[in-house]
């Protein structure tokens, strides 16, 4: 489904739920957001027109609450795919980050909703930078496909790949060869590099990603420590 301008794709998608009933992956997209929503709470900055902005309903009742991490692995792998076709140098920066090299050039923001045990819906919303080739917010590193290759790309192709990359991951649902997958496409998955917490610069490498969305890091005196999102900053 398709609105020209809405304040926040996953905002109006949750809306609609509670007025309605819709299919499972249902999707909605935009040409522009009033108040796109990074993680949080954080802005997303989109030129109107020019990128991909969209959510999608799921009702993953098989997937445990402290197994929900897997539809961030999953909606990850699906654009990661999608775009190496164009180019090589993408991965995905811990949690959902998709980047080219040390450039961000797209994000996801997933919202659960839980019952007893078990995940009852998650609104999957993602922004990916297709055809912007200026950025004015003091985002450090944007990137889009457009400033990558050189040429504008058909945004709607672009999104039908994802879906299509998306619901064969998830249909399939081979809950080992995602995560391993995931870690293969990790930003900085090998080696030492540099991470702050609390202020202090640490090195360490990652040794994997919990089911519940940890970071499992090694540092280089060999203490393992375990970070959720927003505990530890990558040093880039």
């Amino acid at each position: 489904m398709f609105v020209k301008e809405t304040h926040s794709t996953n905002a109006l998608l949750k809306k609609m739920l509670t007025e309605g009933t819709y299919a499972d992956k249902f999707l909605l997209y935009t040409d522009f957001q009033t108040a796109g929503k990074g993680q949080m709470g954080n802005s997303w900055e989109s030129e109107r027109g020019k990128n991909l902005l969209f959510s999608m309903v799921i009702y993953p009742l098989h997937i445990a609450v402290n197994e929900q991490f897997i539809i961030s692995q999953i909606i990850s792998l699906a654009i990661i795919k999608t775009l190496e076709k164009y180019d090589a140098g993408f991965s995905i920066k811990w949690p959902n980050d998709i980047y080219w090299n040390d450039k961000k050039i797209g994000g996801i923001l997933i919202e659960n909703s839980i019952q007893g045990k078990m995940l009852k819906t998650s609104i999957i919303g993602i922004g990916l930078n297709i055809n912007q080739k200026v950025f004015l917010s003091k985002a450090p590193n944007p990137i889009s496909l457009a400033l990558i290759l050189g040429k504008s790309m058909n945004r709607k192709n672009i999104l039908t790949e994802i879906f299509n990359n998306f619901e064969a991951l998830y249909n399939n649902f081979d809950e080992k060869s995602i995560k391993q997958s995931y870690f293969e496409y990790l930003y900085r998955n090998a080696g030492f590099h540099s991470y702050i917490d609390n202020g202090m610069v640490f090195s360490a490498r990652i040794m994997q990603v919990l089911a519940d969305g940890q970071l499992e890091l090694e540092t280089s005196t060999g203490e393992i420590k375990s970070y959720y999102f927003k505990e530890v900053e990558f040093l880039i």
